[in-house]
C-alpha cells in the first residue's frame, strides 16, 4: 500500500477482463478509458487485488483466520486453516475441481458431514468446525507444520492432482484428503444430493492458513459488498487512510453493469477520480477533467 499514492474517490473492484470478452464498450466509456490514466499492471489474483486496498500487519494472507473472525468471532490466539467443501468430478485424465465452498449445503447436511469427518481430523490433532456451510475450518495446534496449499482461484477448474501439497508434510495432508474423500463419497448426504440432481460435497479444499493479523488498515473508508473475505477485511480494519468507497463488482458478468456504476460515479469523483481495478492486474484511473484529452482515440476493447 504505497503511502504517497492518493486513494481514489471510488474503486470498482472487478474480475479479470476476459470475463467481459466480446462485450462492446459504449462510446462514452470507450472515450473515458482512452482519456484516463492506464496504470502499470499489478500482480494478478484475488489476494493481490484485495491487498491493494487492505494492509495487513504482519504481512501475509491468513484468510482462514480473517473470515473465521467474522463467522464465529473466536479467531484470536489460534491458527486456522480453511477446509472448504468441494465438488470434484473424475474425467479421462484425473479429477476436475468444479466447485469450492458454496455448494448449496444446508445446515443439517453440513452437520451430518462434519460428524463423519471430525474423528478423522481429531485423531490428527485438528478440530473441524463450520460456522457457515460454505466455509469449513480446522483449528491448528501450536507449531503445526504445514505444506504450501493452492488457493481456490488456482485450483478451481483444474485437475486436483496438480495442486496436491508436496513434501514430507504434504504427504500427511494428501493422506488426510484421501481418507476424507472416501468418507464423503460414501456418506448418505451425498447419495441423497446425487439422487436429487445436486452436486455432492465429495472433497475438501485446504487453504488460507495463518493467524489473525495484529492490524488491518484500509485505503478506503467504505466497502460496498458482502463477499466473505472482503467483508471480513472491512470489519477488521481499525483505521483507514482514504475517504473513498470500494464497490465490489467481481461477480459481474455483464459489462454494461460496470459501465452504469462507472458513469454514475465519475462526475462527482473530482480530482481523486474512479479506479477500475481488475483481478488480472490491469487498472485505469478516470477523472472528470480528463474529458479534455480530445486527441486520444476511443479505446476499442479492454484487452
Amino acid at each position: 500500500m504505497p503511502a504517497a499514492e492518493a486513494a481514489p474517490a471510488v474503486v470498482l473492484l472487478l474480475p479479470e477482463r476476459r470475463r467481459f470478452a466480446g462485450q462492446p464498450l459504449s462510446p462514452a466509456v470507450a472515450r473515458a478509458l482512452t482519456r484516463g490514466d492506464r496504470g502499470a499492471d499489478a500482480e494478478p489474483g484475488e489476494s493481490a487485488q484485495l491487498l491493494r486496498w487492505f494492509e495487513l500487519l504482519p504481512r501475509g494472507w491468513p484468510v482462514a483466520a480473517i473470515t473465521r473472525q467474522r463467522d464465529a468471532g473466536d479467531a484470536a490466539g489460534q491458527a486456522w486453516l480453511r477446509a472448504d467443501p468441494a465438488f470434484v468430478r473424475p474425467d479421462m485424465t484425473g479429477a476436475r475441481v468444479m466447485a469450492i465452498g458454496d455448494l448449496g449445503l444446508s445446515r443439517e447436511e453440513t452437520d451430518a458431514l462434519l460428524a463423519e469427518l471430525r474423528p478423522l481430523f481429531g485423531d490428527a490433532g485438528f478440530a473441524l468446525s463450520a460456522p457457515s456451510p460454505s466455509r469449513w475450518y480446522l483449528s491448528l495446534p501450536q507449531g503445526a507444520a504445514l505444506p504450501a496449499f493452492s488457493p481456490p482461484e488456482t485450483v478451481l477448474g483444474d485437475d486436483l492432482f496438480l495442486h496436491l501439497p508436496e513434501g514430507p508434510e504434504g504427504r500427511r495432508w494428501r493422506a488426510l484428503l484421501n481418507e476424507a474423500q472416501v468418507l464423503l463419497h460414501n456418506h448418505p448426504v451425498n447419495a441423497a444430493r446425487l439422487a436429487a440432481g445436486r452436486v455432492p460435497a465429495n472433497s475438501l479444499c485446504f487453504w488460507g492458513a495463518g493467524r489473525l493479523p495484529d492490524r488491518v488498515r484500509g485505503r478506503v473508508a467504505k466497502v460496498a459488498g458482502d463477499e466473505a473475505t472482503l467483508a471480513a477485511l472491512a470489519a477488521l480494519a481499525t483505521e483507514t487512510v482514504g475517504e473513498g468507497t470500494l464497490l465490489d463488482l467481481r461477480a459481474a458478468r455483464d459489462w454494461s453493469q460496470v459501465e452504469r456504476h462507472l458513469l454514475e460515479s465519475l462526475p462527482a469523483s473530482g480530482a481523486a477520480g474512479v479506479r477500475l481495478d481488475f483481478a488480472d492486474g490491469a487498472a485505469w484511473t478516470l477523472r472528470p477533467g480528463q474529458r479534455w484529452r480530445l486527441w486520444r482515440r476511443p479505446l476499442a476493447a479492454l484487452a
